[in-house]
């Protein structure tokens, strides 16, 4: 089955504060960190059932090489991607975020 992709407008966000801050810590790390991100994020569209459910129906995807992890939801032919979090984030504010971008954002 091939499978449409979707993000949400906040991830762009989520996207962009990672990329500076890597980026300042150093030149093409930035680059590096969402060159994985679309990366992943290609291979969740061509098989997103393969990672696991973690927090109601969202999937989680760790990033290689990068302490983040890309938070999605498949919805029939749909992949939608609700953000994009560092891993040390505080587990009740992450299920509180995911649950308002769904709550914002219905498919």
């Amino acid at each position: 089955m091939i499978y449409s992709l979707l993000f949400l407008p906040e991830l762009e966000e989520d996207s962009i504060k990672g990329y500076f801050w890597y980026e300042e810590k150093g030149i093409g790390l930035g680059e590096d960190f969402l060159r994985i991100f679309y990366a992943l994020s290609e291979e969740i569209r061509r098989n997103p059932l393969v990672y696991k459910t973690v927090y109601k129906d969202f999937r989680r995807c760790l990033l290689k090489r990068f302490p983040y992890a890309i938070y999605y939801r498949v919805d029939k032919d749909k992949v939608i991607v609700y953000g994009l979090f560092h891993c040390a984030r505080n587990p009740k504010t992450l299920k509180r975020s995911l649950s308002i971008r769904k709550r914002d954002n219905p498919e």
